[in-house]
């Protein structure tokens, strides 16, 4: 049987710094990243070429040490550990979004976000008066890419203060007043013919960023589902042809709750688009003596000279970048067992469960999920809490909550059930 040739000591010297080498190269790789799993791979090909050079059969008259021998089986043995140890780190997922969380840039970029946010509320108090928390719920659905349903009385701002939002983030705003007789057209738009020209299309008013639905609940049916395309897949269809809105989009619709005389209850399909409800009540004694001096309804807008904050390609970052926001494991568990007390609220011991008929469906989840990221990112942290959940849950929940017919005939409302369910839901 061949033996192997002996080696010197220089030999054995050299199989040492390729050893060290080897292990050098897998403290770079562990530090550097996978990235650079071809480069270590080829190194690992050169150095088996040259140990499998050395370790040639020669003739039988030159015996080979025992040191040697154990030297060149370490040296292979170095190189399996470190080809197995390239190829267990290229097949486990790097988490680079939790070392994007941590750079520098995105830290940056939430700190100049919440001064960004903060001049908008500037901005907007010089005509909307109080109503703080109506406006920061506005922002989180701006940046959670929803839309937003709010109610209330007459009289009490809400068409100057989305009109005031679009200003400041410099985007287009349009104002659909629903009546009775409004049709899908007037939203969406008409394909029409004139002589020389041939068919043409004339777009709607949908066709812009921020869209007011004014008293929604005025128009029947046909004419509130002519915003669904729109609110759920950024399009509107017209005749046989599709046209994507302007990004991004936004629609806040408002209705009445003082009459019932010629209104028309929203489908629960079309509730659900959006992702807040929102109730906005009257001011308090020294909002409403501010509103008194500063004259808002003898001027006209244009005169409060409200500058833009943002565009809407920055707004569009802004949404990009929320989705960044961490939300551990946890925390995705505490949203779903909420969600999940409003089918099974036995199950987690709320009494006035009993008076749901439907509780929140996925949806509702995705909802909450998305509006806590955005809480998150409005007060300048890269990462979800409890706290943020619990802000941002009646606003999604509100609306979602079907009530049995008990539960109406004794008042009961979908906010009491809502604060029953956090109080029951354990908290990670």
């Amino acid at each position: 049987m061949p033996r192997l040739k002996t080696k010197k000591r220089g030999k054995a010297d050299r199989i040492d710094r390729l050893r060290a080498k080897l292990e050098r190269d897998q403290s770079r790789l562990n530090r550097r990243g996978p990235k650079h799993m071809a480069d270590v791979e080829e190194q690992i090909k050169q150095i088996s070429k040259q140990g499998s050079k050395q370790t040639e059969p020669e003739p039988e008259h030159e015996p080979r040490s025992t040191a040697a021998t154990v030297r060149a089986d370490e040296t292979q043995d170095a190189v399996d550990r470190i080809v197995n140890s390239v190829k267990d780190q290229a097949q486990e997922p790097t988490d680079q979004l939790q070392k994007f969380l941590l750079s520098k840039t995105y830290a940056n970029r939430l700190k100049a976000y919440v001064k960004v946010f903060a001049d908008v509320r500037k901005e907007i108090a010089k005509l909307v008066v109080g109503q703080d928390e109506i406006v920061t719920a506005l922002l989180r659905a701006l940046v959670s890419d929803g839309h937003v349903l709010i109610e209330g009385v007459p009289g009490i701002a809400k068409t100057t203060l989305i009109r005031a939002l679009s200003k400041t983030l410099d985007c287009s705003f349009a104002r659909i007043q629903f009546t009775p007789d409004l049709l899908p057209s007037d939203i969406i738009g008409i394909s029409t013919y004139q002589e020389g020209r041939g068919f043409y299309t004339l777009k709607g008013p949908i066709f812009n960023n921020f869209i007011l639905a004014d008293e929604i609940n005025r128009a029947p049916p046909k004419v509130q589902s002519a915003l669904l395309e729109s609110m759920a897949e950024k399009q509107a269809t017209i005749a046989k042809e599709t046209f994507p809105v302007p990004l991004p989009f936004f629609t806040m619709a408002t209705q009445n709750p003082l009459e019932s005389m010629g209104t028309y209850t929203l489908p629960e399909a079309q509730i659900d688009r959006f992702l807040f409800k929102l109730y906005m009540g009257y001011p308090n004694i020294e909002d409403e003596q501010l509103i008194l001096r500063s004259n808002i309804n003898e001027q006209l807008f244009d005169t409060y000279e409200i500058k833009p904050i943002l565009n809407p390609e920055t707004l569009l970052d802004i949404q990009a970048d929320s989705k960044k926001i961490y939300v551990a494991k946890k925390v995705e568990k505490y949203i779903v067992r909420i969600v999940d007390a409003t089918r099974n609220p036995k199950k987690y011991g709320v009494s006035l469960g009993k008076y749901i008929d439907y509780g929140g469906s996925p949806r509702a989840s995705i909802g909450i999920f998305k509006a806590a990221r955005s809480d998150a990112m409005i007060h300048g942290q890269n990462f979800v809490t409890p706290h943020h959940v619990k802000a941002v849950t009646k606003d999604v929940l509100r609306h979602r909550l079907l009530m049995s017919y008990e539960g109406q005939a004794e008042n009961i409302k979908s906010e009491d059930i809502i604060d029953e369910i956090l109080k029951k839901v354990p908290v990670p």
